[in-house]
């Protein structure tokens, strides 16, 4: 139950008399008193989702704060519980979500962070940063650090204000409490938006001291103002709530410079409404009277900062971030300079050390607390009277993950981030409908990503083994050897997108950036585009013009088009014969309605090109059409390594052109080395022309490049095959079944190489593990046939002879495959018949005549060498 509420100060009015208008003010101090009802205590052990709570930390006005454990990515959070009575409320919580959307929205280093809004069992929370440090307030009264260093924090805060400036959010609670120094040095600002979001409610009081928040309640203007007693604006005193803007932060901001350099507030008196009075009606001491040494500059800062009226103040806290980075530029040229303030006088009542630290003493000296304890209040011993309820629904909005804070951690660190991974951004619909959102959105980000110079990027292929998969990033990280996680959560309501991204460092498991994104659907490409940027700005904040105007580049405006190529991407990357129809579909489509989108060629021509190769598709007419496509998409953007990629392939298979295949490929990795299926197709060619060891070397290089994939891992498999060194491709095959034992290609692949070592048993249990897994494909068919037919089992073999045949009614059915089958039959002429048909055809691996053991059989007749003649191998 909550606590009763009994004023400590009646209602004061101040007359026209004092200058000031009509206006009720309120003072409060809220300790441990509860507004609302408060939810039971959560005790430890308590799981919301993937946090964990470990203890209490505190109450405040407006809900129970606790410490927690993020049991995803190991890290303490802080957990905020918003009260029931707030949260069933639909028209305070409605309008609590449209003020803190644009706050939570605010990324920048020197803003701490909101994680998740969430809710689990009836039980709505907020997890937020929870930072290691002190407060600025506890730097001043501890006397802990110089004054070079203090401005250094404000500098930080004002930048981090100007963020919030620019977004349209107006702190309105600014002060030394509300600003915390990590560990590392760092300004962090806490408690956006609370006073602005707060309504009224029964109040009770404490002590009427100056650290009291002020409610302040007018008679003809309906909501609240708040702030805190000491910090606040004259208009905020005064109650003018119309003309209280970012020059009201400004003000605060001077109060706080102020006491940073004297170690005084700079409107004190012996209760709440002489700070008041002051704030409305008496100038500010000169800063020279409190500490002489302190730098002339400082003053007239601190007096335009502080002028009554707003207009003659900063206009933006920009400039005041300027002014102080001038003035520690002037602090560090004089290298004798002395901050100590003198001995107390009579007349300054005081004293405060700000002796400058070393630099060696990295950030905060003394003893250190976290963020929580200055945001909640009623925590451990401070009293502060900080409004929760805005907080808590402004954090309730937020989105987590992370990004920009990355270049930061990299400089101070002195290690650069040189790989990444994006992993799968989680669907939160859960609605497969949408899917080709949220996969879309990843593999956008991750080609975008590969356009950074000197940066080691996973491609979609490993990184989409962790889809669907309670994700663990730190182990994802180190799983794929790279130094940082994107993870992302994507949720559609209607016509809008909810983007949530967080980046990790999976070296000490630190966020390294987050950001909460709410657009329209139409704005898709726009938001892609905007994290792509805010990563590589961070990652590499110096880029060249080419590679600058690489990640601007927008390959369509059409939104529609843009989504349909998303589809298009989605189906082709299932690979099955029906989802590929489906891809060449939608990307037909985005084409009809974007005749310029280079990207819907390049997919277009994968989708012909691969149906092909796989049989899916008849030869002679895929291979036409995906090499059309893919030189259309090249005279549309001549820079795309993936439509450089789909020629070669095509030019391999379809023309048997080796040496223009090869400057394709030589291309594509030239414009993107990051782009694994390059060095994969550029294997086949180098194996298939005898050059076993290059093909090798580019097969393992995929690999490097795209370390979890089991086809690019089997890629290496078939090189060490086509080489004859059989022991070693079956290694590379087990180290892909260990990441995907169901691998289908694994098991043919096996079936096959136990076949030509001559264990026909071996090679028969392989296949029918391969069918079991993809059905009764052609291939693996054809492979099983000769397996039968070298063990004795010619029946078996007829058997699925018969089948094939039988398929070849419906669909088309490969010579190549034939060709294998009649092998182990030892029929060479039909063998020969179909390997002939295959050549014509250009029938899928019909490119590896020369080198694959399978067919060694026929290699004494004159027929097989012609045909390998006209291959020009």
């Amino acid at each position: 139950m909550p606590p009763s509420f009994t004023p400590v100060l009646p209602s004061l009015v101040f007359t026209n008399s004092d200058r000031i208008p009509c206006y009720r003010y309120k003072i409060v101090a809220r300790d441990s008193d509860y507004p609302f009802p408060m939810a039971e205590s959560l005790s430890s052990g308590t799981k919301l989702g993937r946090y964990e709570i470990r203890s209490k930390i505190g109450a405040g006005g407006m809900g129970e704060v606790y410490l927690a454990e993020d049991t995803q990515l190991n890290r303490k959070v802080a957990i905020k519980i918003l009260p029931a009575e707030v949260a069933v409320k639909q028209d305070r919580m409605r309008r609590f979500e449209q003020e803190a959307k644009a706050a939570a929205a605010l990324n920048h280093p020197n803003i701490a962070h909101i994680y998740e809004i969430g809710e689990r069992d009836g039980v709505n929370f907020i997890a937020m940063e929870f930072i290691d440090g002190q407060t600025l307030g506890e730097c001043i009264r501890l006397q802990s650090v110089g004054l070079a260093k203090l401005l250094r924090y404000l500098q930080h805060a004002a930048e981090g204000l100007a963020k919030a400036h620019a977004a349209g959010i107006v702190h309105r609670d600014l002060k030394p409490d509300n600003i915390m120094v990590t560990r590392d040095g760092h300004a962090k600002v806490l408690d956006f938006g609370l006073a602005k979001l707060v309504e009224p409610q029964p109040t009770s009081g404490a002590s009427g001291s100056d650290i009291a928040t002020a409610i302040l309640q007018p008679h003809s203007t309906p909501g609240m103002i708040m702030g805190t007693a000491g910090y606040m604006s004259p208009e905020q005193a005064q109650g003018r709530i119309k003309e209280i803007d970012q020059r009201s932060d400004i003000f605060s901001f001077g109060c706080i410079l102020f006491e940073a350099v004297t170690g005084k507030k700079a409107f004190e008196g012996k209760d709440a409404v002489e700070s008041l009075n002051k704030i409305i009606r008496e100038p500010v001491r000169p800063i020279s009277e409190i500490n002489p040494a302190a730098p002339a500059d400082l003053q007239r800062i601190v007096r335009r900062c502080l002028a009554k009226d707003a207009d003659e103040r900063y206009q933006t806290i920009k400039e005041v971030a300027i002014e102080l980075k001038e003035v520690r530029r002037e602090i560090k040229k004089d290298a004798e300079y002395d901050t100590t303030v003198p001995p107390p006088s009579e007349k300054s009542g005081g004293s405060l050390s700000l002796t400058s630290t070393s630099p060696s003493q990295g950030g905060v000296q003394g003893p250190r607390a976290s963020s929580v304890e200055y945001i909640a209040p009623g925590i451990k011993q401070h009293k502060l009277a900080i409004v929760i309820v805005a907080g808590l629904v402004l954090i309730l909005v937020g989105g987590g993950i992370a990004a920009f804070l990355i270049y930061n951690h990299a400089r101070n660190t002195e290690v650069a981030v040189e790989s990444i991974a994006v992993l799968p951004f989680v669907n939160q619909n859960s609605d497969p409908n949408i899917e080709y959102l949220s996969d879309g959105l990843t593999e956008s980000i991750i080609n975008s990503l590969t356009q950074l110079p000197n940066l080691k990027v996973i491609p979609r292929s490993s990184a989409f083994r962790y889809k669907d998969k309670e994700i663990d990033p730190l182990k994802a990280g180190k799983e794929l050897g790279v130094r940082a996680i994107l993870t992302g959560r994507l949720l559609q309501r209607g016509d809008d997108l909810l983007v949530s991204v967080e980046l990790i460092d999976v070296r000490d498991n630190k966020q390294l950036w987050g950001e909460h994104y709410q657009r329209k659907i139409s704005d898709l490409l726009a938001v892609q585009n905007e994290i792509a940027k805010a990563i590589s700005s961070s990652l590499r904040p110096t880029l060249s013009g080419v590679v600058e105007s690489k990640l601007k580049r927008r390959y369509t405006d059409n939104t529609e088009a843009y989504q349909l190529y998303l589809k298009g991407r989605y189906f082709w990357l299932r690979f099955t014969p029906e989802d590929h129809r489906k891809a060449a579909e939608y990307f037909n489509q985005a084409i009809a309605l974007d005749p310029n989108f280079a990207l819907a060629y390049a997919g277009l021509g994968d989708t012909y090109g691969a149906s092909a190769t796989n049989g899916w598709l008849s030869p002679r007419e895929g291979y036409p059409k995906g090499k059309a496509a893919a030189k259309r998409a090249l005279e549309l953007d001549d820079s795309l390594a993936e439509a450089h990629t789909t020629l070669g392939a095509m030019t391999m298979f379809y023309d048997l052109d080796w040496a223009g295949a090869e400057r394709e490929y030589k291309r594509a990795i030239e414009l993107n080395p990051n782009y694994s299926i390059t060095y994969e197709v550029y294997s086949y060619l180098l194996c298939a022309t005898g050059r076993f060891e290059e093909g090798i070397q580019t097969a393992k290089r995929a690999v490097e490049v795209d370390p979890l994939s089991p086809p690019i891992i089997g890629d290496v498999s078939a090189a060490y095959y086509l080489a004859r060194r059989y022991d070693d491709s079956i290694k590379q095959l087990q180290k892909s079944l260990e990441i995907e034992p169901n691998h289908f290609g694994a098991h043919l692949a096996l079936g096959q190489i136990y076949e030509v070592k001559g264990l026909p048993e071996e090679a028969i249990k392989e296949l029918q593990k391969a069918i079991a897994i993809a059905g009764r494909t052609t291939t693996v068919l054809a492979v099983l046939g000769h397996a039968y037919a070298t063990s004795g089992k010619q029946a078996e073999a007829q058997k699925i002879l018969a089948e094939l045949n039988e398929m070849s009614k419906t669909g088309y059915v490969s010579p190549w495959d034939l060709a294998i089958l009649y092998v182990g039959l030892g029929d060479k002429d039909r063998a020969l018949e179909q390997l002939n048909k295959a050549y014509e055809d250009r029938a899928g691996w019909i490119i590896d005549i020369k080198v694959d053991p399978i067919l060694d059989p026929l290699r004494s007749d004159a027929r097989f060498a012609e045909l390998v003649s006209r291959m020009r191998l």
